[in-house]
């Protein structure tokens, strides 16, 4: 979880993607931002965003945004960026959001009968 300055303006925003791109430079980043502190988000705060979401699912991970201040709802709305992020109320949730898909996959995979290719293949 990463909180969001206050202000993201150009040089904020360009500051921030220093300080998360060792993150996003993982495998599979699962990446939460809190705007709850934002008072001022600017189009370069809107871009950060968007690069980091991209950069994410480019590595198979995702971003999710939490507990947005009523200044970035807005101007995410206004945008029309709100629908490209999920959006949590909180950044537990958010989170939590991560963990809940990893073991249901891993049941599913678990539980999952072979095919009868797979059962040829194993013979």
């Amino acid at each position: 979880m990463k909180r969001m300055p206050s202000r993201v303006n150009q040089q904020q925003a360009r500051e921030f993607l220093r300080e998360v791109q060792p993150f996003l430079k993982s495998d599979r980043p699962q990446l939460v931002f809190d705007l709850s502190q934002v008072k001022q988000l600017d189009s370069a705060g809107v871009d950060v965003l968007l690069h980091c979401m991209t950069e994410a699912v480019r590595r198979d991970g995702d971003l999710k945004l939490a507990a947005l201040s009523p200044e970035s709802a807005i101007i995410l709305e206004i945008t029309r960026t709100a629908r490209l992020f999920e959006i949590y109320d909180t950044s537990t949730d958010a989170a939590r959001s991560f963990t809940s898909f990893l073991p249901n996959f891993v049941r599913n995979q678990i539980n999952r009968r072979p095919t009868v290719e797979e059962e040829r293949t194993a013979a």
